[in-house]
């Protein structure tokens, strides 16, 4: 696969799973004693997730990195996915407007 196609590829998926992230995260963790943890946890799922698709996709860090360099790299993609996913799911269900 192409650095280009694996780009696309990585991006898309990190993006759909920065979607879902945070209501997976909510669903498993609504609880009186663990609500605080909701977006530690996020971040933490999205950074390891980030590390894991970049690792298998090289495309998305800088070529010829080795795979320490790549799984950082990664980790900021996923936490920046992750920060999308939220701004596209409130835009989602609030609008424009706001809230």
């Amino acid at each position: 696969m192409s650095r280009s196609a694996q780009r696309l590829v990585g991006i898309v998926v990190l993006l759909v799973l920065g979607m879902l992230s945070l209501p997976a995260t909510a669903y498993v963790l609504d609880d009186p004693g663990t609500e605080n943890w909701i977006v530690p946890v996020q971040l933490l799922a999205m950074a390891a997730v980030g590390a894991a698709v970049t690792i298998a996709l090289p495309g998305l860090a800088r070529e010829g990195a080795p795979t320490g360099r790549r799984a950082l790299t990664g980790a900021w993609w996923g936490l920046a996915a992750a920060f999308a996913g939220v701004v596209v799911s409130w835009l989602l269900i609030n609008g424009l407007g706001g809230a």
